[in-house]
């Protein structure tokens, strides 16, 4: 009985500590992308996960959603850009918001952009954003139908994060 106990007891142990290996190579369950740090080297902002973000709250608002615009990422991109090169935060610090709207095949009536520097996460960004009432009218617009967002890391900024949000809708010509 003692030996059959022994035996039990070499199978458990050998077991348990084949459980804990294999849980020691396990990788760490992976941080949810809108709560990455963007004030680092090659950061770059999910899109996707911020229009599922955005939509989901246009959603909750009674609005419809986003999608991502690769004109508009562009065009984000840009403005992000500029402003990290002045070390300032403005809308019309490269080309002023309407002329790069009409110039992009966007309705410049319906087209808003949100621009910001400090935050180091999308999660960051959306809930600032959300908690400045001009930035949420902006989230909030009616009529648009397009994302286009970048944020750009400034290490010699005391913002370390610039950021560019732009939501619009294609112009349909009869503006």
């Amino acid at each position: 009985m003692t030996n059959g106990l022994s035996n039990i007891m070499r199978v458990l142990t050998a077991g348990a500590l084949a459980l804990v290996a294999g849980c020691a190579t396990e990788q760490p369950p992976s941080q949810p992308s809108f709560y990455k740090s963007l004030a680092e080297p090659g950061a770059q902002v999910d899109a996707e996960a911020a229009a599922s973000m955005i939509s989901g709250y246009r959603q909750n608002n009674l609005l419809g959603a986003v999608t991502v615009d690769p004109a508009l990422m562009r065009l984000a991109e840009e403005q992000t850009r500029a402003m990290v090169a002045r070390d300032k935060l403005d809308h019309n610090v490269g080309r002023g918001f309407q002329t790069r709207m009409k110039s992009s095949g966007f309705d410049a009536k319906i087209a808003v952009e949100n621009v910001s520097a400090g935050y180091h996460t999308l999660a960051e960004a959306f809930s600032g954003w959300r908690d400045s009432p001009p930035h949420k009218a902006n989230m909030l617009k009616g009529g648009v139908t397009r994302l286009g967002i970048a944020a750009v890391y400034a290490p010699n900024s005391k913002y370390k994060v610039f950021w560019t949000l732009i939501l619009a809708a294609p112009d349909d010509g009869k503006g």
